[in-house]
């Protein structure tokens, strides 16, 4: 079984999923431990309501990113964690911390990378005109936002879009496909080679593409 370490620091929708899917048996594991840098993300209480351990590391608590990654990776280590996740995790994670779980920290981002990284990024896809957008589950490296990808999802954006409604419907499939993604790191399917991210097994979905606006209009 997969010991899952999230990482959070808001509302923890993204956790819910991921500890609901554990409980259904779509995934292969359990969620070992929940850490927030902010003592009152309501992702906590969710957990709380799992009879999952917590723990809070203040980051404004630490001298410098360094420390306090230090202190992220001993609650890791002290929980037997496998894989993390990030779920809302308002913290750029250093180098250091990264070579503790090499190839084991993923993330879950509200746009369809490479395509608008970093922060704000629904409004900057209205913004942008673009007809689709997403969400992207990928490794994480160094960089923001630029290791291997997962898997991703597609959603339709529309000019009349405001950023709550386009975020509502990238959420739902965000809590589709950070389940699924950690399920095939469970089932041990995944390989890296280069930039790509590899599936054992994989069904190929020979459906029509999409296109927005639809070609009748």
């Amino acid at each position: 079984m997969l010991r899952i370490g999230v990482l959070v620091s808001g509302s923890g929708s993204n956790l819910q999923s991921i500890m609901d899917a554990c409980e259904r048996g779509d995934i292969d594991g359990t969620v070992a431990v929940v850490i927030s840098n902010t003592a009152d993300a309501y992702a906590l209480k969710r957990a709380e309501k799992k009879s999952i351990p917590t723990v809070v590391v203040p980051h404004d608590a630490y001298p410098d990113r360094e420390s306090f990654d230090r202190e992220l990776i001993r609650v890791l280590k002290e929980y037997e964690v496998d894989l993390v996740a990030l779920a809302g995790f308002m913290r750029v994670l250093t180098s250091g911390f990264l070579k503790e779980f090499p190839g084991r920290v993923i993330n879950i981002h509200p746009a369809l990378l490479p395509s608008f990284p970093g922060l704000g990024v629904r409004q900057k896809a209205i913004d942008h005109g673009v007809r689709f957008s997403g969400c992207t589950v990928h490794f994480v490296d160094d960089g923001v936002d630029t290791g291997p990808i997962i898997i991703q999802a597609v959603v339709p954006v529309y000019p009349d879009d405001s950023e709550e409604e386009l975020k509502e419907r990238i959420l739902a499939l965000e809590h589709k496909i950070y389940p699924k993604a950690i399920q095939l790191i469970a089932q041990g399917r995944l390989e890296i080679i280069g930039r790509r991210v590899f599936i054992r097994d994989l069904k190929k979905d020979e459906s029509p593409c999409l296109v927005n606006p639809p070609l009748d209009v």
